[in-house]
């Protein structure tokens, strides 16, 4: 039967399994050839513009390469956004999808390199947290992207650490990003052993879940073939979290729920959104402030315990930090606060004005997106305080992840800077909390969008449509916005 509000999602007939599994290994196998023949390899020089790129050697064949493994990739995941077969089907084809591009150089980014370099840095005395990898006299920096060469490590103290342990266990730059590989898989694969767990917990069937969070191309290309830190700071997001679900209200278990998470921020800032949402997973029955109070202080003690260890393990504070603001240094259109600024900015050039308006509109949607985190947080408490009764205890999971989810979809949507890779986040949590299969498409197409963004060498393609992009970005945010205020304003004549 199917769920209130969704599309039918009944059996999936083999024929059409079948046909979306291996149209989806030849994508891979298509993507990992386009690698060996222009990805993201050491001693590639970087493109500057596409006409670049079509010169290059074998440019022809790397994008042609690119482009039908990604439209197959990515066209056989969209196929089954209803829900794979089973969950084990599910999490077969994703790992036989993954096989290939294991076998890939660094695909669709650079940053992998820079994880070494950064990595390289601290363990030879110097702190990444204060210089970039070309004044610390990392010997690979000509590998890494240009605009992050002089950037110092905008990533917690935690993935640091395992950076200098990839370096010095990797005895050189192959070696390192081999292990830098290796790191991420484990964080895949640690996301993917807590897909199920969450998704029972919410009401949510695994298959679907696993499916959309697992299968999806960003982490087949940029989690497992670009090696992205990202990989690890989730798969210690989402195992915290399970068990929260698992065992609320037990003070080990919240203390060491609490380590996992803090470990989560240690890799990347951004995971510090859902520890409100955490806190809520962690009550057991009827919500209340003195309940929310002691196992929340648990939980933060964790949290705390993990961050000052780490801190004090590598020698390092807290100037990671200062690091994150860097991140905005690059102006693309993929960032709709950026997107806006940069149209306001092309309106002043008509009129011989230079507005400047980029900063002051990323800093209003941090504003922004303060408020509504708030906002999610109180809607999130205030169901599940309604929601204490034992008969629906399935529901009060789902609203703190679903709050967790959409938390991390404001932020990555109202941060000053986004990559195709940040997208991995939101998705997880949303697909384990999403009860209602129609709701999924909202956050499915963009991942799909988000999956042609870049080129194999780490290209970003939103650097040669700036001018156009933004525009496009821009009405599509002034068409939200519309719909949002048409649909509150029925809301309250109701």
């Amino acid at each position: 039967m199917s769920e209130p509000g969704a599309v039918p999602d009944g059996p999936v007939r083999p024929v059409a399994a079948a046909l979306a599994r291996y149209a989806g290994l030849a994508g891979a196998v298509l993507l990992t050839v386009a690698g060996w023949l222009g990805g993201a390899l050491p001693d590639t020089p970087a493109v500057t513009s596409l006409g670049d790129a079509w010169r290059a050697p074998h440019g022809p064949a790397v994008l042609g390469c690119w482009l039908v493994g990604t439209v197959l990739l990515v066209g056989a995941w969209w196929s089954l956004r209803w829900g794979a077969p089973s969950g084990r089907w599910a999490y077969l084809t994703a790992g036989l999808w993954a096989l290939p591009l294991l076998a890939a150089p660094p695909l669709g980014s650079r940053d992998v390199y820079s994880y070494a370099c950064q990595g390289w840095s601290w363990t030879h005395g110097a702190d990444p947290y204060q210089v970039g990898v070309v004044a610390a006299g990392c010997p690979w920096a000509d590998s890494v992207s240009p605009i992050w060469r002089d950037t110092p490590a905008p990533y917690g103290p935690f993935f640091v650490l395992l950076a200098g342990l990839a370096v010095l266990l990797g005895g050189g730059l192959v070696g390192a990003i081999v292990l830098l590989r290796v790191v991420a898989v484990a964080g895949v694969l640690l996301a993917a052993s807590c897909l199920p767990g969450l998704a029972r917990a919410a009401g949510v069937p695994a298959r679907r879940a696993v499916w959309l969070a697992l299968a999806c191309p960003l982490v087949g290309v940029h989690l497992v073939a670009g090696a992205h830190n990202d990989a690890v700071g989730l798969g210690l997001l989402l195992s915290g979290l399970l068990l929260l679900v698992r065992r609320p209200g037990r003070p080990r278990a919240l203390v060491v729920a609490g380590v996992l998470l803090g470990l989560a921020v240690a890799v990347k800032a951004v995971a510090v959104v859902v520890l409100p949402f955490a806190a809520l997973v962690a009550v057991p029955g009827r919500h209340t402030w003195r309940a929310l109070l002691r196992d929340g202080g648990r939980l933060a003690g964790g949290v705390l315990a993990a961050l000052v260890v780490t801190s004090l393990a590598t020698g390092l504070g807290p100037g990671w930090v200062r690091g994150v603001a860097r991140s905005g240094d690059s102006e693309q259109w993929t960032s709709p606060p950026t997107a806006v600024g940069l149209v306001v900015d092309y309106a002043g050039a008509l009129v011989g004005r230079a507005p400047g308006a980029v900063p002051v509109v990323r800093a209003v949607a941090l504003a922004v997106l303060a408020v509504l985190l708030v906002v999610l947080w109180w809607r999130a408490w205030t169901a599940s305080r309604r929601w204490g009764d034992v008969r629906q205890a399935a529901a009060q999971p789902r609203v703190a992840l679903a709050g967790a989810g959409l938390a991390l979809a404001a932020t990555v949507l109202l941060a000053p800077v986004f990559h195709p890779w940040y997208a991995t986040w939101p998705l997880a949590l949303l697909a384990v909390a999403t009860v209602a299969v129609a709701r999924t498409v909202w956050f499915v197409a963009p991942c799909a969008v988000a999956s042609v963004l870049t080129l194999p060498d780490g290209t970003n393609l939103a650097r040669f449509t700036k001018a156009p992009g933004a525009i496009l970005m821009t009405a599509l945010v002034v068409a939200v916005v519309v719909v949002a205020a048409v649909r509150a304003r029925r809301a309250r004549r109701r």
